[in-house]
């Protein structure tokens, strides 16, 4: 375990003191109960306030409540943790239907991080594992979320004047060719990913919604190659859309008529 930083502890230790009482405390209630110098107080609770994590009360001067920073943070806790726990109800029933691994992912930077696995009960099948990070270029996952990103945004996250990391020979590297790709992916609806990822397997993928309607994650359906086709592509297609449709409704998402 590396060491851990005094001012950071500090830090939180101040933010957990709201959690009790009303939710409102002074710098001198706060140097009290930490038992802390309150110089120290004071430029901790002047750097949380000028990031937002608190916020001065108008109507009572020096005194503190939790901000918006906290609630964003705590937002997003709960919803990446009903992500996943939705994301594999869903991934087993989708697995239960086609007997093929299905996979729930995310976006982080250009990688993808698997939320939620379900095995098929194949002896030959995609070895992979729940927390796996894999480049999102290379996955049917990952090119969904890529696809539904911001013109903007995928311009910042495409490394530029560098050629692409390759995971086998068929993984595209060229970020024309990806961008080329992605338009297509808006087109249908869907990513599919022939051996980009594993030269033995290849994936089909469609996008998850919140609330909100934004593509917050993915469901892929993976195959070896040994059970894959053109008819059978078509009724995965149909399989991954009608799961991710199943898991956006858990979140929330109604579509539009």
């Amino acid at each position: 375990m590396g060491r851990l930083v005094p001012a950071v502890t500090r830090a939180l230790d101040i933010l957990e003191l709201f959690l009790d009482g009303d939710g409102t405390l002074s710098a001198p209630e706060i140097t009290r109960k930490l038992q802390l110098p309150r110089t120290t107080v004071h430029e901790l609770v002047t750097t949380l306030a000028a990031r937002h994590y608190l916020v001065p009360l108008p109507d009572q001067p020096g005194r503190y409540r939790l901000g918006v920073r906290t609630y964003q943070l705590g937002s997003r806790y709960a919803e990446q943790l009903d992500l996943a726990a939705e994301g594999q109800q869903v991934a087993r029933t989708v697995a239960e239907t086609c007997d093929e691994t299905v996979h729930v992912a995310l976006l982080e930077g250009m990688d993808v991080i698997y939320i939620a696995k379900v095995d098929s009960t194949h002896a030959v099948r995609m070895v992979s594992a729940a927390g796996r990070r894999l480049p999102a270029h290379c996955t049917s996952v990952g090119k969904m979320l890529l696809a539904s990103l911001p013109e903007d945004e995928l311009e910042a996250r495409l490394p530029a004047g560098e050629p692409l990391a390759a995971m086998t020979p068929n993984s595209i590297t060229s970020p024309e060719a990806l961008r080329e790709a992605l338009t297509e992916i808006r087109g249908r609806g869907v990513a599919v990913e022939q051996r980009e990822s594993n030269p033995d397997v290849s994936c089909v993928a469609a996008p998850v919604r919140n609330s909100a309607g934004q593509v917050v994650a993915a469901l892929s359906i993976s195959v070896p190659m040994i059970r894959w086709s053109d008819e059978r592509l078509a009724e995965l297609e149909e399989l991954a859309v009608k799961g991710a449709s199943e898991l956006s409704e858990r979140l929330g998402h109604r579509r539009r008529p």
